[in-house]
């Protein structure tokens, strides 16, 4: 059996989480020290045998391209990972939506001549034997199949919600409901569409042009599309993710799916790596998650000045680190990071490049790729004093610092040449600069953000 054309969309700026997406698209966002985002669906393509897949881009693409083309690789006859970047193929505008940017993209489906086309989500946390789904897909016969998972109510406002029937049809969806109806006996609960779908491709073809028709369109799959299908007596299920197991995984493993679409929520899917059995493994040898492959030596953990020994729990350190004489409590550190001599570091999130000086001390903290700590800095201890002189911190209490930032010991904090504008112009970002008394102040034009060695570099 050919397996389906697969179409992930990974244009989305992912708004709300703030400064870690100014500069990039969400799917290009490092998670876990050495991922990125968009490598989950793709590794999840692939280990489930699918090898015709594009790309469909448009946001801030330049390092998600740049990610795409250095790692993602297929050889073969008719096999490809393509990137498709917005072209205006249906007038002149950009992706008005989600399912604008398969409508704009329908040569691509109509030239693959599949079946059935998957659509995909380029911006989620899990892992998923796909072809499961596609099975489940031809088994009922469905026109659309929606992927769904079970999520706790006060948190699924922020999805699809989905309503089936003891055959799991769907009989009822709206989008992001301000009162979300629970899953009937579980009133705490609701069901929610994970954004992936199969279609039917010739069903797909004809909502998408009737979608583009109308005068009152959305350009959405969940405000227009699957609406629509659903009062035309459209044959719609849904897949319960949780019956979902990859290959390696044991029986009785839990599903895990994050959509780190807060910064919050991004932070703690990275954290939650850190646990002894994490619910998301990555250690199954027999579903890998591919990434890019770097030639940095192992981490390193060494004695620092006047034989202070590194001492580190409940962490993981990624390859190209290393760790001097530094005291590390349930952190995660990216590659290529340097902590130097008497650095405290608890409940922290380095992203790789990240040098922290002699004597740091720094408590829930997530920093983006290459920031400079200057020595004996400290923050994280006390949330009034912070809230003058960061102007990204979550609202569970994590300062944020955006990519390339240098800390000194007081003063304002100093974002690098070619970050900054982009901060104070962006209206997910600019709010937050506009509240702190101590503004902070942007690099001469030669300290970019791709350098680790900005002011106070060790």
């Amino acid at each position: 059996m050919k397996r389906s054309l697969v179409m992930i969309m990974a244009g989305g700026k992912g708004s709300r989480l703030g400064p870690l997406t100014c500069h990039r698209a969400k799917p290009a966002t490092p998670f876990g020290g050495r991922y990125r985002i968009i490598d989950f669906v793709l590794s999840n393509m692939v280990n489930s045998g699918y090898r015709q897949i594009h790309i469909l881009t448009q946001y801030m693409a330049g390092s998600l391209i740049r990610h795409l083309n250095r790692t993602w690789h297929l050889s073969g006859y008719e096999e490809f990972i393509e990137l498709a970047p917005a072209q205006m193929r249906q007038g002149e505008f950009w992706y008005r939506g989600t399912a604008d940017s398969i409508y704009q993209n329908l040569n691509l489906i109509h030239d693959s001549r599949t079946d059935n086309t998957a659509v995909f989500g380029g911006d989620h946390i899990y892992k998923c034997a796909v072809d499961q789904m596609e099975d489940y897909h031809r088994q009922v016969d469905a026109d659309l199949t929606i992927a769904a998972f079970p999520v706790p109510r006060e948190e699924a406002s922020q999805f699809g919600i989905i309503q089936v029937d003891e055959t799991g049809r769907v009989i009822g969806f709206q989008e992001k409901p301000t009162d979300p109806e629970p899953i009937p006996g579980q009133p705490d609960t609701c069901l929610v569409s994970m954004g992936n779908y199969f279609f039917k491709t010739d069903v797909l073809e004809e909502s998408l042009h009737q979608m583009a028709a109308d005068p009152d369109t959305r350009y959405d799959f969940g405000k227009d599309v699957i609406p629509k299908l659903l009062a035309e007596g459209a044959s719609i299920y849904a897949y319960d993710f949780r019956l979902n197991r990859v290959q390696g995984d044991p029986e009785d493993a839990r599903a895990y799916w994050r959509d780190v679409g807060t910064t919050d929520s991004y932070f703690k899917a990275c954290m939650e790596l850190r646990n002894p059995v994490p619910n998301l493994n990555m250690y199954n040898r027999e579903w890998r998650i591919r990434t890019a492959h770097r030639n940095h030596p192992p981490a390193r953990f060494m004695t620092g000045d006047g034989g202070v020994v590194a001492d580190l729990d409940d962490c993981m350190v990624c390859e190209g680190s290393a760790v001097t004489g530094a005291r590390l409590r349930e952190s995660l550190i990216g590659y290529d990071c340097q902590v130097n001599t008497g650095a405290e570091l608890e409940s922290s999130l380095l992203m790789s490049g990240t040098r922290i000086g002699p004597g740091v001390k720094m408590k829930k903290v997530l920093a983006d790729k290459n920031c400079v700590i200057a020595p004996g800095a400290s923050f994280g201890f006390d949330i009034e004093a912070d809230a003058k002189r960061f102007p990204f911190i979550t609202e569970n209490g994590v300062i944020v610092l955006p990519k390339g930032t240098y800390v000194p010991v007081d003063g304002p904090i100093e974002f690098a040449a070619d970050i900054g504008p982009m901060l104070f112009r962006d209206p997910s970002t600019s709010g937050d600069l506009e509240r702190v008394p101590v503004k902070p102040v942007v690099a001469v034009h030669s300290r970019h953000s791709y350098r680790s060695a900005g002011p106070g570099s060790f």
